[in-house]
């Protein structure tokens, strides 16, 4: 449950590259540039510890 974001992330680049090479036409707001910074952002979520499933500052005893 702790990868989910970074799974998301991936997900959303892989369809912006997607868009991207193909030359698919697609509205204003949902070009390849769109998708890849929501993807950018969940991926900077990731990496700060939100959308964890457990708690990840320090160590418990």
């Amino acid at each position: 449950m702790c990868t989910v974001l970074a799974i998301v992330a991936a997900v959303l680049f892989l369809l912006a590259w997607l868009i991207n090479a193909a030359e698919v036409s697609t509205n204003d707001i949902f070009t390849s540039t769109n998708v890849m910074l929501i993807g950018l952002a969940l991926l900077a979520l990731h990496v700060a510890g939100i959308g964890g499933g457990r708690a990840t500052r320090g160590r418990r005893r």
